[in-house]
């Protein structure tokens, strides 16, 4: 009858748990643990002595000597006891609180215990301060774990009213008395104290738990919306874009529309009252300004929506900035039937899409400048003339003219065509092959006239592959530098091959030459760094084969190859081939 008693009262302990769980302070506690401020320290000392104190006036006292149970005394005779759940608070204030929670609390209910009287006030009062320290004890070693689990918290009150029994043996007087009380009361005790402690952890767990388990709900939420949103707004704020995420926004949160705007205008707007909330209309709504003005988060009712329609179903929003770094672009507004729907939980979901469409926009700005500096990096690239080269074809072509003047004619209309190349390559990105090879034949007519008893050209040009794109400035640069390097130290007999072929459905182009080779040291670090050049185009091997992979990926790289006093070969290959498949790849 007395363990039924006792578990019967632990609904009361239950209640006092839940409400627990309400108070702020006490969420803050668990949180975190030993951070709390000292003045809410006292507070939450006295909230756990006054939870073992209504522990001991809800308990039933004991008569040792009628053998009778009476309830709701505030005094106890000499001969009486409690049989209580005082402990189960005092427990509970030191695996949660740390050891001077639980010695404060243990002090609180233990000298209010001492002074109800009874033949075992002393010993009570002593067991429920050693309780407090004992738990506290556990708690601090439990803090990495946050919350002690209810297993723990049963075998701890278990073990601190077990402790109780035994102090009321040695210190209890008449011990004859004492014995009697402890082998009616004490199993009774010991295992309903146990269940309470545990189920006044498990509550606290599950309830404060319970905000944890929404949080990661909002969260995945938020990073699944995040997958599916960022390939549209990483292009940036437009109507496009902003329809895009609306629609998905809509498929994930809890609201009869979504609406994305600039600083002026209605850039998207799905779900209801889409008939006359329309993109490229003019903002109208006051409180969409102040947000775009201010930052603020804003819940806004059906009067401050301000729409022109008598009959908008649109009774309530929550409005958030949208920001590009710094600065503020426009607002995500997701409208409700009413005020009454909107929760906190909701104003914080829409906080946070704000700042993951924010983030994706930035990124989507840091793109665009990256795209532009490497744009800008290549065309200056593109278009430089090395001034050694058009020096000397002036110098030709000056010592034609009276000459040859026929030839020199033909030489100033190759400067001019290798020119204009070179200059639309600094307004273009790409070029065909055959463009490619009109400039280096440009460019050749001008060497071979300069050097026209050392030099040897040969082409071996497949037709089906001249549709091929390439990066502009491609393949002349490689000519220049296997002329420039590779003839050097020759006095004649220098031969330059120029090969465009189609094998295996890819194209293969190759520059080769039987000058004087490179060194293996220098050959394997040529394409890893820039190399300075005081007489060529300033492009090199490195600034070629970089623009090809930033095209083509990896794979299209150059390819070197060289024997000191043989030659050197210097290739790369198109995958695929089609003028189609490359022009797409580009884009």
């Amino acid at each position: 009858m007395l363990i039924a008693a006792m578990i019967e009262r632990l609904g009361i302990i239950v209640t006092i748990a839940f409400v627990m769980t309400r108070l702020g302070f006490f969420r803050k506690l668990i949180e975190q643990r030993s951070h709390v401020k000292k003045s809410q320290t006292v507070l939450i000392i006295l909230l756990f002595g006054f939870f073992g104190i209504i522990g001991s006036y809800t308990g039933l006292i004991v008569n040792a000597e009628a053998d009778e149970y009476a309830k709701w005394h505030m005094t106890l005779q000499e001969n009486e006891a409690i049989a209580n759940s005082r402990v189960i608070g005092i427990v509970a204030a030191g695996l949660l609180g740390g050891p001077w929670i639980g010695l404060g609390a243990g002090l609180v209910a233990g000298v209010h215990r001492y002074f109800l009287g009874g033949f075992t006030a002393f010993a009570c009062g002593i067991s429920t301060i050693l309780a407090g320290v004992l738990a506290g004890y556990i708690g601090k070693r439990e803090k990495k774990n946050r919350l002690v689990s209810p297993v723990k918290a049963f075998v701890v009150g278990f073990l601190a009213e077990a402790m109780q029994m035994a102090i009321i043996l040695l210190f209890a007087k008449p011990y004859g008395a004492a014995y009697e009380l402890v082998s009616d009361i004490g199993w009774p005790m010991i295992i309903a104290n146990g269940i309470g402690t545990g189920i006044f952890l498990l509550i606290i767990k599950s309830v404060v738990y319970e905000e944890e388990r929404m949080g990661a709900v909002q969260s995945q939420k938020a990073l699944r919306l995040a997958d599916k949103t960022v390939k549209y707004m990483r292009k940036g704020l437009n109507g496009s874009s902003a329809y895009a995420t609306c629609t998905i926004l809509m498929t994930e949160v809890d609201a009869i529309a979504v609406s994305i705007t600039d600083r002026t205008h209605i850039l998207a707007h799905v779900g209801v009252a889409s008939d006359h909330h329309q993109k490229h209309k003019p903002i109208q709504t006051e409180a969409t300004k102040r947000v775009i003005e201010t930052g603020e988060l804003l819940k806004v009712g059906k009067k401050e929506i301000h729409c022109d329609r008598d009959h908008c179903p649109l009774g309530a929003a929550v409005m958030a900035p949208l920001l590009k770094g710094d600065e503020i672009v426009g607002a995500l507004k997701f409208y409700f039937h009413s005020e009454k729907v909107i929760s906190p939980i909701m104003m914080e979901l829409t906080k946070g899409i704000a700042t993951l469409l924010s983030n994706q926009l930035e990124l989507a700005e840091i793109d665009t400048h990256k795209e532009l500096a490497k744009e800008s990096e290549v065309k200056a690239l593109q278009a430089q003339i090395s001034p050694h080269f058009l020096f000397n074809a002036i110098n030709v072509i000056v010592s034609l003219i009276r000459i040859d003047p026929d030839k020199a004619r033909t030489l100033l209309i190759s400067l001019s065509q290798f020119i204009r190349q070179n200059l639309s390559g600094s307004t273009k990105s790409t070029s065909t092959l055959k463009e490619e090879c009109q400039h280096v034949k440009a460019y050749l007519a001008i060497e071979e006239a300069r050097f026209y008893d050392r030099l040897q050209i040969k082409y071996d040009l497949d037709e089906d592959a001249m549709q091929a794109v390439v990066p502009s400035i491609t393949l002349q640069p490689l000519v220049e530098n296997a002329i420039k390097h590779g003839m050097k130290n020759q006095a004649e007999g220098f031969i330059l091959n120029i090969s465009i072929t189609r094998e295996k459905g890819n194209i293969k182009v190759k520059v080769e030459d039987n000058g004087d080779g490179i060194e293996q040291s220098r050959l394997e670090t040529l394409l890893l760094q820039p190399v300075e050049s005081k007489t060529g185009t300033g492009l090199a091997l490195y600034n070629v084969n970089k623009r090809l992979e930033m095209m083509n990926g990896e794979e299209s790289g150059l390819i070197i190859t060289s024997d000191k006093g043989k030659g050197t070969a210097v290739q790369f290959t198109i995958k695929g081939g089609s003028a189609a498949d490359e022009s797409r790849n580009h884009r």
